[in-house]
């Protein structure tokens, strides 16, 4: 098994490299979709959040409610570290048994946004990292997200800079030009990362 982890900044194109390391045979382990699947309504972790922060934190059906949660916890960083002490052991759990049943020769790619952010370079084989520049990945956010420019500025602000993902990538994939061009630089990429545990 090859373990890999697959990060970028937002705008970079991450989850497009994601959906064609699949296309090769990668089995994808989504550290988002996951963190939404531990909360989901009956699941202990949407209880342990309910517990936390209170009832006022679920919309009227009884799913969590992602926007209200995430006002109380941006910027302050104790209720953020309260949140994460719930969600991030989960979601490394279900991580873990995602990839156990993978199989020996699996290559096994962790799409994790946050991967620089929280220290978790040491635990893959090798690191995969989106790169483009912040020009790109601003205008991505506002032309292809709808966001305005002062929100995905922020949002770019509180992620990791260039340097430092850059400092923990094996494989760098620039993603500054078309879908074409990042569709032949990830097949390159995924050669690499097909013939790594050969070394």
């Amino acid at each position: 098994m090859v373990k890999v982890g697959l990060t970028g900044g937002i705008g970079a194109g991450k989850s497009a490299v994601s959906e064609l390391f699949a296309g090769y045979g990668a089995v994808i382990v989504d550290a988002d979709r996951i963190a939404r699947e531990v909360v989901e309504p009956g699941t202990p972790g949407l209880a342990a959040v309910v517990a936390e922060f209170g009832p006022g934190i679920l919309l009227p059906d009884g799913t969590l409610d992602r926007a209200g949660l995430g006002a109380i916890v941006f910027g302050d960083t104790d209720r953020l570290a309260a949140l994460n002490a719930i969600v991030h052991p989960l979601v490394g759990g279900r991580s873990a048994e995602l990839e156990r049943a993978a199989g020996p020769d699996a290559v096994v790619v962790h799409d994790v946004p946050l991967l620089v952010e929280n220290g978790l370079a040491p635990l893959y084989d090798l690191v995969v990292v989106v790169d483009a520049a912040p020009e790109v990945r601003l205008d991505r956010l506002v032309r292809l997200r709808g966001m305005d420019a002062e929100e995905a500025r922020a949002r770019m602000a509180a992620q990791a800079d260039r340097a430092e993902r850059l400092a923990v990538a094996d494989i760098v994939i620039d993603n500054d030009g078309t879908p074409e061009e990042l569709a032949s630089r990830a097949r390159d990429a995924w050669r690499r990362i097909a013939t790594w545990g050969e070394r």
